[in-house]
Order: C-alpha cells, then structure tokens, then sequence
C-alpha cells in the first residue's frame, strides 16, 4: 500500500466532521497579492510554490466561523510559521544558533510589539509577522497574549532541539520523539486563536483544566503523526530520523511498511481515545460551556483540517497521489 492510500483510508475512517471557511479563497488571493509586497516572493516560480501551499484554505479549515479580516490575520500567521518551517528543515535549513536568536526575536517582538528591532528577526519575515500580530495584539488581553507567546515559545524551542539532534546525528527514540514533536507541530500555538475567532476567553484553570490539555495533547499526536505519513518521503532524506515511522524503524528493526502500519495502527488508537476524551469533558458552567465547547470543537478542526488540507496540498506529493510507495 502506498503512503497516499494510506493517507486516504485514515481520512475515510477520520468521524470528525470538515468544515471550510467561505472566505478560505479569496483570502489566498489576498495573500498571494501581499506577499511580493513583502519581498517573500521575489519571482513567479517562488510565488507559485507558495500558492501551491493552500495556506489560508489551512487556516479555513481551522477557523471555519472566522470573519474575512480575521481570515486574513491567521492565513498571514500561518504562512508566517510554515515559512519558519521551511527555513528551519532542509537543506540549507538554519543553525541552531541562528533559530535561537530567530526564537528570541520572535518572542521580543510578541510581548513587545513592533517598534524595538530585533537581531535574529529581520526583513520579510518580520514584516510578516508584524502584520499578522496587529489584530490580535491590539484586540485580545495580556493574560491570552502571555498564552499565545507561550505557545510559540515551547514551538521554536523544539524547533531548535529539533535542528541540535540533526547537527548531532541523533536520532530520538519513539517516546522521544513523540514528545518533540508535540512542540514541533505548532499545534499548541493554534489552540488560543480558537479563542482570537471567537471573542470567548476561556480562565487559565479551565484552559489547563487536565482533561482538556488531554484532549489538546491527543489532537496534537493525531495531526503531527498524519503530517509525519505523509512528509515521509522528504523526511527520509532530510529529517534524521525526526518522524514517527522513522523512529519506529529505527527503535524496532522493521521495515517501512511495518512502521506505517504501525503508525497508523497508532493513529487510529488514539482517535478512539480522542473521541472519548471529549465525550468525557464535564460541565464548568453556563458561563463557561459554550467557550469550552469551542475549545473542544477548534481541537479537533485542527485534527480534521490538517487531515483535508494535506490530502490537497500540493506541499505533500505522496497525500495527493504522486508516487511514493511504503511497500
């Protein structure tokens, strides 16, 4: 079986429901006019690389009930963070130095604003994310822009181990993998914008709450490990072992079909768990559901949306049908 077909078969059994943004198109429009404007495509052909990406139908996806201008906000957030992925993963990708200070400048930049330069964040990807940030740093409160930053903090801090483990030639076990890749996979920086979209802030003990960081935790294994099936051909030229089904390999002594089937053996357990976590999470109270329930609902858009978005992206070949066989 093909990792597409495998791909395919786990979106088939995948019980949460998709949603789309209407706005999802024309805001890729939008961005791709703005991005030669920031100097992020300097020629046709890079700019259809970029196009090709379907950033802001990902990020419509997330965020079905999002306004356009919202749209606009978290699709320029989003492509802020995949090209950060880009720069860091690789070849050419940077060095570990040079993430840390991208880190530390990006992190200057989210708690205090715009007008201070920052070393290791410079040129169009500060223009980006300058622009990305305006909205929400100018309409949510302190306590959820410490949660944001938080986020985006613990992301570029396994970002970086990620990118020490390669310079090293480390390979992490499975359960050390799996653990980087919670950070890696920036889910945990999508969580809060559920509440940017809505306006419905949830209080840091019910945001912490055990059973939904497990909820949140269980929907960031699902989506890192579907990215993993389907990033496994560039992966295995380029990660260093920094994938689920290449630990796997390596740990266990099988062969790639094994490990995929493994992987997804996995995959499908932890959605049974997912499912049931969520029918599990109680009541806090009438003032509190209905923002507890868009949490709840904006974990698993962002299990489901990476789910569509992969398997129509043309940034991962093998989802959508171009050879790339496990067996």
């Amino acid at each position: 079986m093909t990792t597409g077909e495998v791909l395919r078969t786990l979106c088939a059994e995948c019980p949460l429901p998709a949603r789309l943004s209407p706005y999802a198109d024309p805001v890729q429009e939008w961005l791709l006019g703005l991005l030669p404007e920031l100097g992020l495509a300097r020629d046709d052909a890079a700019l259809r690389r970029l196009a090709r990406g379907g950033f802001a139908r990902y990020a419509g996806r997330l965020y079905p009930d999002a306004t356009e201008a919202d749209l606009r906000s978290l699709t320029a957030l989003f492509t802020w963070f995949f090209l950060v992925d880009d720069a860091c993963d690789g070849p050419g990708r940077l060095a570990p130095e040079q993430i840390r200070a991208l880190r530390n400048g990006t992190l200057a930049l989210l708690h205090d604003g715009p007008r201070l330069r920052q070393a290791g964040l410079t040129g169009p990807l500060r223009r980006l994310l300058v622009l990305a940030w305006r909205e929400p740093r100018r309409r949510m409160p302190a306590r959820w822009r410490l949660r944001f930053a938080d986020a985006v903090a613990r992301h570029l801090d396994g970002t970086w181990q990620e990118a020490v483990n390669k310079e090293a030639s480390r390979r992490p076990s499975v359960t050390e993998y799996v653990e980087l890749r919670r950070a890696t996979s920036a889910a945990e920086v999508s969580y809060p914008l559920v509440e940017f979209v809505s306006g419905r802030l949830l209080p840091d003990p019910v945001y912490h709450h055990p059973l939904l960081r497990e909820v949140a935790r269980t929907g960031n294994d699902l989506l890192s490990w579907y990215n993993d099936l389907a990033s496994l051909d560039r992966d295995g030229a380029t990660a260093d072992g920094h994938n689920l089904v290449l630990a796997m390999q390596a740990e266990w002594g099988v062969s790639a079909a094994v490990a995929v089937d493994r992987a997804a053996e996995r995959w499908r357990e932890s959605m049974r768990r997912f499912v049931a976590l969520r029918a599990a999470v109680p009541s806090f109270g009438p003032a509190l559901d209905e923002a507890v329930a868009d949490h709840l609902d904006g974990v698993a858009y962002a299990v489901r949306g990476t789910i569509d978005w992969t398997l129509e992206s043309a940034r991962y070949p093998a989802a959508v049908g171009q050879p790339a066989s496990v067996s």
